[in-house]
């Protein structure tokens, strides 16, 4: 069984907070199951945003654990304009999604799964 969205949000954001960088909800989605996106801001005006990975990259040992990729900057952070487009997209796609934004100089995510 999967851990509801808002559950693992709250999580999430104490975790941020123990690490020392600032996290908030911009966006409350499905507390079910909605789809979250993490926005790491670097206060530079650049940004990385990450969201649900492909089934493909899910461990089948753990089906139930959220695991995450870098939609956009992932290599080089891009714009939080360019950011905002694609949110508005997915937003547009499917209502019940979670933004959260995390402020961190170093891009952190505290995101322990895999990452790509």
């Amino acid at each position: 069984m999967r851990l509801k969205s808002g559950i693992w949000v709250s999580a999430y954001l104490r975790r941020c907070g123990v690490e020392g960088a600032f996290a908030a909800v911009r966006r409350r989605g499905a507390d079910e199951a909605g789809a979250v996106f993490i926005l790491v801001n670097r206060l530079d005006g650049t940004v990385t945003l990450y969201g649900p990975a492909p089934q493909s990259l899910f461990d089948e040992a753990r089906p139930s654990d959220r695991v995450f990729t870098a939609v956009l900057g992932g290599v080089t952070p891009v714009s939080e304009a360019d950011a905002e487009v694609r949110i508005a997209r997915e937003i547009k796609f499917d209502p019940d999604v979670w933004v959260v934004e995390v402020e961190d100089r170093v891009g952190r995510h505290f995101l322990d799964h895999v990452v790509t």
